[in-house]
């Protein structure tokens, strides 16, 4: 099973680990394409900070992580899975999972980057801020500059089982399962059972929920349908959508009574 994840928008500081090293990161096939967002990004955040700040959508009161970014080859670094904050991570909490789980976590969990294209939990990053709805200069859309590299590198990554993409919008642009892989990919929506709409804070904590339920089962569902019973064995309300044709993904409603 291989889980797709979006970022967080906070994140945690680096700390005083070792510096990044490129060379190490999962998906080394994403190499060429992370050094170039990269530089650009480090070259940008230490050259003008307004005009940084402008291209990343940051207000003044951000302008500290306009340099974090400038100083990026530096940076401590630590495991992803420790940088990545916010509700959906807070409500997966790694760090409480046991060993097993925890090697799970490991093996299946991806989270997508603007910056880094997707990384594993125990690849170890520095802190930084760029969304994959940013525009650089140089490079343009972040979405458009995943694609071609995504497509060529994530396929190989999904191996031959179930694909779980709980990303946002924005993050999806980068890669779309397509043909056989999206046939045995399944998408989340997490909704509001009384109203039926989705709400932004429960939908990410519900998310995260489901992935640590998943991970301390050691449940491993082959494909979406498998994936719909797993669910409801641990409690969940599912719905389930089967694809209409070949090469899209199966469509899974998840609904909560209740919004915590």
């Amino acid at each position: 099973m291989l889980v797709l994840l979006p970022p967080s928008e906070g994140k945690a500081n680096s700390g005083r680990g070792a510096p990044l090293k490129p060379e190490s990161l999962s998906l080394p096939g994403l190499a060429g394409a992370r050094d170039a967002v990269l530089g650009e990004l480090v070259e940008l955040c230490a050259a003008d900070e307004e005009k940084a700040r402008e291209v990343l959508g940051l207000s003044k009161g951000l302008r500290g992580e306009v340099a974090k970014n400038a100083g990026l080859r530096t940076a401590g670094a630590r495991p992803a899975g420790e940088i990545y904050t916010g509700v959906l991570y807070d409500a997966l909490d790694l760090a409480s999972l046991d060993a097993a789980a925890k090697r799970r976590a490991a093996r299946s969990l991806l989270v997508f980057s603007g910056l880094w294209g997707a990384v594993r939990v125990t690849d170890r990053i520095p802190s930084y801020r760029c969304s994959m709805g940013v525009k650089l200069p140089g490079l343009g859309a972040l979405a458009g500059h995943w694609r071609a590299p995504m497509a060529e590198v994530l396929p190989e990554a999904a191996g031959d089982g179930l694909v779980l993409d709980l990303r946002s919008a924005a993050y999806a642009a980068a890669w779309k399962p397509k043909g056989e892989v999206a046939g045995r990919t399944a998408t989340v929506r997490v909704l509001h059972a009384p109203t039926r709409k989705v709400v932004s804070h429960f939908n990410k904590a519900t998310k995260g929920r489901i992935v640590r339920s998943l991970l301390s089962a050691g449940t491993a569902p082959k494909d979406p349908a498998a994936l719909v019973e797993a669910l409801r064995d641990l409690g969940y309300e599912v719905e389930a959508q089967a694809p209409g044709r070949a090469g899209k993904p199966w469509a899974l409603d998840v609904l909560v009574e209740e919004i915590h």
